[in-house]
């Protein structure tokens, strides 16, 4: 058995060839850990801070409904830039930017509407997302006379809980530019798609104002 002086050579000896090393792990170590936390209560606060945030732009917006008011258009206009500049990879941002296609279509600037409608588009959103604000493109176009355009957004439309409302918007695109047949077929799609059609009595008031200016 060693002695306990030969011992304590030994853990000398051992600490004088990795005992550098050592520290530099453990350092690495505390350095992961406090960055790891470090990271996790950045995400915290910029969460926190988009919710606040976007809240904030939901009041400004539910503000300028049914009203001029010019100063909470502003504001929701810059709660918005400021949603999409700070947290642009949140839900936050792209709901943000829906908002603000909104205000856009309210006022008549569609060009705007569709930029931000782009927006979204262009940061991956859910399929769900993606499919809404296609409707709302399409819409858009429809709004602008631009029933072509609105109708190749229809067709990028994918999911079947999308399918009947995507072949009624395609109805009153066909219709608006004149093709009174084909609408008819894309309302008659959509009410076969929907499987009842007293689930949209509108879709059945179209079909039905669509029959008659024909026999008109």
């Amino acid at each position: 058995m060693r002695t306990e002086e030969e011992q304590v050579e030994a853990l000398k000896g051992w600490w004088k060839e990795n005992g550098k090393s050592l520290v530099i792990m453990i350092a690495i170590a505390l350095s992961a850990v406090f960055g790891w936390k470090t990271w996790q209560q950045k995400q915290l606060t910029d969460a926190e801070t988009a919710s606040i945030t976007y809240q904030n732009l939901l009041d400004a917006v539910s503000a300028t409904v049914g009203k001029d008011s010019a100063d909470q258009v502003a504001t929701s206009q810059h709660l918005g830039s400021l949603l999409k500049a700070e947290h642009e990879s949140t839900e936050y941002a792209r709901f943000a930017a829906l908002l603000m296609a909104r205000i856009d279509v309210d006022q008549e600037k569609y060009s705007e509407a569709l930029q931000e409608l782009d927006w979204v588009l262009a940061h991956k959103p859910s399929a769900e997302m993606q499919n809404i604000v296609l409707l709302r493109k399409a819409r858009i176009y429809q709004a602008m006379g631009e029933f072509e355009k609105g109708l190749s957004v229809v067709v990028e439309l994918k999911g079947k809980e999308f399918s009947a409302s995507a072949s009624e918007l395609k109805g009153d695109l066909l219709l608006a530019s004149g093709k009174n047949v084909e609408a008819r077929r894309a309302y008659q799609q959509a009410i076969e798609l929907s499987g009842n059609a007293e689930k949209n009595p509108l879709l059945t008031m179209k079909l039905e104002d669509l029959a008659t200016s024909e026999e008109g």
